[in-house]
């Protein structure tokens, strides 16, 4: 079986000799090309990209980690546009100047009478904007873009902190001609190396003696400066390029999780330091040191032993209260009620859970944490549970960078109820999807962890109830139910929720060509311990051809699925349905008076190995009465890599089914 994401420590160098590169140096032939020579569909590629990181030190910060990148790129249509706009995101939580992020050499190049004309970029084109308290971002708009263009620029990124090595990005959203990243490590860091991804950089690697000049002050006292000195300092500095050519485009697929868990990348983790003097220190990590790390931090473990804000509240809402299922229902949604997320995501508090609880406004970890106080304040297992967002991507290295979040757990009678505050239509076991990514770990209160699935095992379902009458033109009339239970309700009152009846009739018909609805109805939309049912009734005027004076009718009418969304041959990553789902369709159809039916589709069933995903179609007709039943059940909610041919064939014979038209003739 294809695995899904390589990964392995660099242990074997090839020799290989990089190219020189440089800003400033484009050439008549660079602009008048007219596609990219490895594809000619890209709206844009990459010529090259190139980078370096390495260490600059002074007595007064120590040591830095500095990365200079230097990209230039190659506009081919309108549509690769957006690629002449950068962005650096940069830490500006920690003290002044802890991250900084230059742009410089940053030009547009066009073709203008057979020369070549530079735009640099002026000041107006770059702007930072602060996302949050932690962290901001600074960006550039490049002047003069047209087909054709080039750009070109160079970023600074400075850090103090050494444990955040850069992660390198070889692979990219369009073509990359030339990727190459080098790395400049004093003898005094160890790193482990990660590559994730499907393809192998070339590797060289050397060292040399570097020796470095700095000032240190001289102090008489703490107050009292009696001059500077010149010192000096050497050592040895291991240097490795990677060297990666003619990158293809990494290319989103249909139903694919993060699409930054297959981008071929190199990561490195701090895993030790010895600096002169002073004791070896070990940072290499595993999953439990991580888990423990995240407990024992004051904006985490220590916000868990808080409860004097709340527990007056708590026991008024609990009185008289004794079943444990109800109360862990109660709070929850006291918590939902009350709470309102500011969509920062983290694991770690910012202002506090008290501060939070009283603004009643918070992030992730204030919300769920104080929920998981609560729900032990009242004597119940409850644990906080840390996990990587979908947008984050898969925890694959041990780290505290790998989870951005933290939800509550808790165990009753062997029974786990995973629970999220921060979305008004979670429910106990219903989180928000964001959330729904392999697995999370749970921290027991002595720092210990245990790994939890956050995949929903359960069926959710679509329940779809049709009665349509067919005439001799063609047209149909009917009434349509459909009812949403679960994860499929929870992204309906999500996505519509706040939607009025006209708002929902819009986007029914917007969704549904050649029809037109009326006495459109949800219930249910606040009631989330209810299924969302949604009625109206519909004419129909698409669903029907008349050829030679027969009809020939859609078996689903306008809910028949048309096209197989998977038209790949063959594909690279997992198929990811989010959770497993069944979709029930119930079609009661009446057919024209006169009329007989000449031909229908047969009967099928089809199902993948181990029942991951199966349909079953059946159809019968009594006089002027056809009744069909079609169920589509997605049991698992990842199909490997490896099974997606036959998931593909499923998916066309299921489109073939709802395609093939039932002919009505006259008597």
């Amino acid at each position: 079986m294809k695995k899904i994401v390589f990964i392995a420590f660099l242990f074997i160098g090839i020799s290989l000799q990089a190219q020189k590169f440089d800003l400033g140096k484009v050439t008549v032939q660079e602009l008048s090309e007219k596609v990219c020579p490895i594809d000619s569909s890209a709206p844009a590629a990459i010529l090259f990209n190139e980078a370096k990181t390495s260490f600059v030190y002074s007595a007064d910060e120590g040591f830095r980690i500095v990365t200079e990148i230097m990209t230039k790129i190659k506009i081919y249509k309108k549509e690769g546009y957006d690629y002449a706009n950068h962005a650096e995101r940069y830490y500006i939580g920690g003290s002044a100047n802890a991250e900084q992020v230059i742009y410089s050499k940053a030009a547009t190049y066009n073709l203008v009478n057979g020369k070549v004309e530079k735009t640099k970029l002026s000041s107006d084109g770059e702007f930072r904007e602060d996302l949050n308290k932690f962290w901001a971002v600074k960006k550039i708009t490049m002047p003069n873009v047209k087909e054709g263009s080039i750009i070109e620029y160079k970023v600074t990124i400075t850090s103090e902190y050494i444990q955040n090595f850069p992660t390198w990005d070889f692979q990219k959203d369009i073509p990359v001609m030339y990727s190459e990243y080098t790395t400049y490590i004093p003898e005094y860091f160890q790193y482990n190396l990660y590559i994730k991804g499907f393809l192998s950089p070339l590797k060289t690697t050397n060292g040399k003696q570097r020796t470095i000049q700095f000032s240190s002050v001289n102090m008489l006292d703490k107050s009292t400066l009696t001059g500077r000195e010149q010192n000096s300092m050497s050592f040895n500095e291991a240097i490795t390029t990677y060297v990666l050519e003619n990158i293809q485009a990494l290319k989103d697929e249909p139903y694919t999780n993060n699409i930054d868990n297959y981008r071929s990348a190199l990561i490195h983790e701090l895993a030790s330091t010895r600096y002169p003097g002073q004791p070896f220190k070990n940072f290499a990590t595993d999953w439990d040191t991580v888990a423990k790390q995240i407990y024992e931090n004051d904006n985490f473990g220590s916000e868990l032993n808080k409860s004097g804000y709340y527990e007056k509240d708590v026991e008024t809402l609990l009185k008289d209260v004794t079943d444990p299922e109800e109360k862990i229902a109660l709070l929850f949604n006291f918590v939902k009620s009350r709470m309102n997320w500011d969509e920062f995501i983290g694991y770690s508090c910012n202002d506090g859970v008290r501060k939070a609880y009283q603004n009643q406004k918070g992030n992730t970890a204030e919300i769920n944490l104080m929920l998981t106080s609560m729900m032990r304040f009242i004597g119940l297992n409850a644990n906080p549970i840390i996990l990587s967002t979908r947008s984050n991507g898969i925890a694959l290295f041990p780290s505290r960078t790998a989870f951005n979040y933290v939800i509550c757990g808790v165990t009753f009678q062997d029974k786990l109820y995973l629970l999220d505050a921060t979305d008004k239509n979670a429910m106990p076991n219903i989180l928000p999807t964001r959330d729904l990514n392999w697995m999370g770990r749970m921290i027991q209160k002595d720092g210990t962890n245990t790994l939890i699935s956050l995949s929903p095992e359960f069926i959710s379902k679509d329940m779809i109830t049709m009665m349509a009458t067919i005439d001799e033109t063609g047209k149909v009339k009917g009434k349509l139910k459909e009812m949403y239970y679960d994860y499929d309700a929870f992204r309906f009152r999500s996505n519509y929720g706040g939607l009025t009846t006209d708002s929902h009739m819009d986007r029914i018909e917007k969704n549904n060509k050649g029809i037109e609805i009326q006495n459109y109805s949800v219930q249910n939309v606040k009631d989330l311990a209810q299924p969302i049912v949604e009625g109206f009734e519909f004419d129909d005027n698409n669903s029907v051809e008349i050829i030679g004076g027969k009809l020939y009718v859609n078996p689903l009418l306008f809910q028949t699925l048309h096209e197989n969304p998977f038209k790949q041959d063959s594909r690279e990553f997992p198929v990811d349905f989010l959770y497993p789902n069944q979709n029930r369709y119930m079609v009661a159809l009446t057919i024209p008076e006169g009329y007989s039916v000449e031909s229908m589709p047969k009967p099928k069933a089809f199902s993948m190995p181990d029942n991951k995903a199966s349909f079953k179609f059946n159809i019968t007709n009594d006089d002027r009465n056809i009744q069909i039943i079609m169920t589509f059940d997605i049991n698992s909610a990842v199909i490997l890599a490896d099974e997606y041919v036959i998931l593909k064939e499923l998916m066309a014979e299921l489109v073939r089914l709802q395609t093939e038209k039932i002919v009505l003739k006259k008597n």
